[in-house]
């Protein structure tokens, strides 16, 4: 059993003890569960419900009860269109709906550089990735690898650091990096005139066939990245890059009141129940808590929080400063003296680049980018489609569903049931997707489980179906074929079943 608990709880029932959990976790000991929410305890009753209705499915003749609203009251009707990912919580009250396009107009917002008569919106840079949010999160999807040597990487960067560094208090396997001491912790490839860029990114790929079952054949490709053209002389000879491609944005203030005890209860860091699984929660010093917490969000779950991740990207992707991030010149180094003492943006009245209150409208529309209805999710291959990811066990790291805790001040995420199909947690995928650099916790080769919602929306809104943390993948079914490590014999079942099953497999996909 998971978290090495007695052999007679089950997974459902663990998740009613979080407290537990938390306090038997190695490393795990000293994070505070939720600190971000204004929560009210749940009922006994109300934890026996929970368990009830998120235990896994058993019946695959039609959808269960609630699985139409994979976001709960919160979801919206699937749009036909590229605003699918777009639209408000479906439970927001109208008078709380004037906020959400007030943080949507901050999201798409053009930071322009200083000095500016656009006091509102300069402090572009120095460096940067993008001039606004949008321009990664296109139409709030996933972002895309350059097509090409002459496509600028607008939605896609390299992370950077060197091993080494201070470890927090509090931290188990806490794996110690610094920045690169030129370039900091990403490479931003564009600059205002008069700075050069830091890099261009540059991808080639290899193609690799893999035989399917009945002779069907699928090619992989593999990338190799470069960091080509550096602004600032070499990269320190220990520099250790990761591709990181922008993921989608909805549901996440779903995912942020998902109690951590019950993410928790998931964890299985020694393989205790024999499974082959081993999810590990990565623990994060919160900087806007000034603590260790869990961490949820980034391709490696590397922040706690919306407003932490959000006020992250302000500065090393826009070089917009914050209240969680204060420098003007956001990732600029010190070795980047001319970069530092440009001209930045005007804080005599805001006190930041971006200020609090213009945060909090960011976050609060983060958090209300609304999960879209499943669609067909009664057609018959559909089903057998879910039932072949159960019986395959997918849903080992994949987990259906969860309920969100009971929240003042938050209604639309309070008390859903919800179905982001993820864990939330840890996996080592192999050395096929291997970045080889570790964030917090997190090894070279382990990634957070994605969620899975809203995946087949996403040649809609976003032109294309490239997954997987560098979009290396064109299909769902590559993405699937790519999976290693404690994934393998998922894999290697995909693999080796019969076509009908894997088509459907795909399909059930697809309708999430």
């Amino acid at each position: 059993m998971r978290c090495s608990m007695p052999q007679k709880w089950t997974r459902a029932s663990k998740s009613l003890f979080g407290v537990a959990v938390l306090a038997a976790t190695p490393g795990l000991s000293d994070v505070q569960s939720d600190p971000h929410l204004n929560t009210i305890p749940r009922t006994q009753d109300e934890l026996h419900r929970i368990q009830a209705v998120t235990a896994p499915a058993r019946d695959f003749s039609g959808a269960e009860k609630f699985e139409t609203r994979p976001g709960g009251a919160a979801s919206v009707p699937a749009r036909n269109d590229t605003d699918a990912f777009s639209q408000p919580s479906g439970n927001m009250e109208f008078e709380r709906e004037l906020d959400f396009q007030l943080g949507n107009g901050l999201f798409k917002k053009l930071w322009v550089s200083s000095p500016s008569s656009t006091l509102a919106s300069d402090g572009l840079g120095p460096l940067y990735n993008a001039r606004s949010c949008q321009r990664c999160h296109i139409k709030d999807g996933r972002g895309h690898p350059p097509n090409g040597s002459q496509d600028k990487a607008v939605s896609m960067f390299l992370r950077v650091s060197i091993p080494g560094g201070a470890e927090p208090e509090g931290i188990e396997d806490y794996i110690a990096t610094r920045p690169d001491p030129t370039y900091g912790q990403q490479l931003q490839d564009f600059a205002l005139p008069g700075h050069p860029a830091e890099y261009t990114l540059q991808v080639t790929y290899s193609e690799h066939p893999v035989v399917l079952s009945g002779g069907e054949v699928v090619t992989l490709r593999e990338p190799k990245y470069e960091a080509a053209n550096l602004g600032y002389g070499p990269l320190h000879p220990d520099a250790m890059l990761s591709p990181r491609v922008a993921p989608q944005m909805i549901g996440l203030g779903l995912l942020e009141a998902i109690p951590a005890s019950d993410i928790l209860a998931h964890v299985d860091e020694n393989d205790a129940d024999g499974d082959g699984v081993s999810g590990r929660a990565n623990i994060v010093w919160s900087a806007e808590f000034d603590q260790p917490m869990l961490g949820r969000f980034g391709l490696k779950a590397g922040s706690p929080t919306v407003n932490e991740q959000s006020s992250a990207a302000f500065s090393g992707d826009i070089g917009i400063s914050s209240p969680l991030f204060p420098d003007p010149w956001g990732e600029c180094t010190e070795t980047q003296t001319a970069c530092r003492a440009a001209p930045h943006g005007d804080t005599d009245v805001r006190g930041y680049e971006i200020d609090m209150d213009a945060m909090n409208l960011v976050t609060f529309y983060g958090r209300n980018l609304a999960v879209p209805n499943r669609r067909d999710e009664n057609d018959s291959q559909v089903l057998r489609g879910k039932q072949v990811f159960y019986e395959t066990g997918c849903i080992a790291c994949h987990t259906p569903k969860f309920v969100t805790h009971r929240l003042r001040g938050q209604p639309e995420q309070s008390f859903q049931l919800i179905w982001p199909y993820s864990d939330m947690l840890l996996h080592d995928m192999g050395p096929g997707l291997a970045d080889n650099r570790p964030e917090a916790r997190a090894t070279g080769s382990e990634w957070r489980t994605p969620p899975l919602w809203g995946i087949g929306l996403t040649r809609q809104v976003s032109g294309h179906t490239q997954f997987l943390h560098d979009g290396r993948a064109r299909s769902l079914l590559e993405a699937v074929l790519w999976h290693g490590g404690e994934a393998q014999a998922q894999r290697e079942a995909v693999v080796a079943m019969p076509k009908p099953d894997r088509d459907a497999l795909v399909r059930f996909l697809e309708s999430l």
